[in-house]
């Protein structure tokens, strides 16, 4: 008589959850989910926030095998950060739009064109762009890293322009020279429906994320008056979390990928916390769904690779961002 597998279709919610704990604890398994996670992923994981912040957590963890709920990039950054372990991620294909925008041959042929430049690479990018760099950051972070760069040092910063551009102002600095990358999903949370909301709900507080298209009109709206400036806060995923759990408004408007409303909403039941864009989902973080997770845990599929070479290169650009100093628990 054949076998019939499990999947998520033929049980309950309750029923999968359990089983997708006996398998990793059969496995000896930790679970991470980023914040862009879809809910029931989030819910089931041991642990769920920012890429930076469960790749520390993957190094730290004392599990052989680390499941990482997101997408390719963060699987590669725990890989990086915990060499020794099995890093499986449920579904390889989910990649991410602004890594995709460079590649480390792009790094080089940049890196030439401006000899002595210090290159700083946002976490979003792929292991081996990584391993081209000098020093990573994240979201939260970015500004220390600049300010932790000699001011006479001419800087590329990489892939993100609007984060690029966000640091550039909030720095001062003017031999900034920053990749004209972005998210796709965070490109499309435009100025004018930030505006158009922002007028719509006078009372509400704006969280802006830095890789926002939006982000530069969450300023402008501050200084001409439109909105008072202690409403507007432009945040990493976490800032977002920290902000949400002590936020006192009747109301918050979350711009970044809609994801992250289900943490927003379980860190504080009586705010309302709605998307500006509602469409602003990333289909590569919806791609590992419970049926992939539940494939992963059981067949141990979806193995990262990172050859040494390649890893220890990277890991160093890595571990230089952490000695400046810990990222918030919002590292992007």
């Amino acid at each position: 008589m054949a076998t019939v597998t499990a999947t998520a279709d033929n049980m309950t919610r309750a029923a999968w959850a359990e089983e997708v704990r006996r398998l990793a604890k059969e496995r000896d398994a930790v679970i991470l989910a980023h914040n862009y996670q879809r809910p029931e992923i989030q819910d089931v994981a041991d642990h769920t926030g920012d890429s930076l912040a469960l790749s520390r957590l993957a190094a730290s963890a004392e599990a052989s095998t680390i499941v990482f709920c997101g997408v390719h990039f963060m699987a590669e950054t725990a890989k990086i950060l915990a060499p020794e372990k099995t890093v499986l991620i449920p579904d390889p294909a989910a990649g991410c739009s602004l890594a995709d925008t460079i590649t480390a041959e792009d790094v080089r042929s940049w890196r030439a064109e401006h000899p002595g430049a210090v290159v700083v690479a946002y976490v979003n990018t792929s292991a081996a762009v990584k391993a081209e760099t000098d020093i990573c950051c994240t979201s939260s972070n970015a500004a220390d890293v600049i300010r932790s760069i000699p001011e006479d040092k001419e800087i590329l910063f990489l892939p993100d322009q609007f984060l690029g551009a966000h640091v550039k102002r909030i720095t001062g600095r003017d031999n900034i020279h920053v990749w004209m990358g972005e998210c796709h999903v965070h490109a499309g949370i435009d100025g004018g429906t930030l505006r158009e909301r922002a007028a719509a709900e006078p009372d509400a507080e704006l969280y802006v994320h830095p890789e926002c298209g939006c982000a530069t009109s969450a300023l402008y709206l501050v200084g001409s008056g439109t909105v008072p400036e202690e409403r507007v806060k432009v945040l990493s995923t976490g800032g977002m979390l920290s902000a949400a759990e002590n936020t006192t408004a009747d109301k918050v408007l979350i711009a970044t990928e809609t994801g992250m409303l289900h943490q927003l909403r379980a860190a504080n039941s009586t705010t309302t916390f709605e998307p500006v864009n509602p469409r602003a989902e990333c289909h590569y973080m919806k791609m590992i769904t419970a049926d992939k997770l539940l494939a992963s845990l059981r067949d141990g599929s979806g193995e990262i690779k990172v050859d040494e070479e390649t890893s220890a290169k990277a890991r160093r650009s890595v571990e230089r961002m952490i000695a400046i100093g810990s990222p918030s628990r919002g590292g992007e």
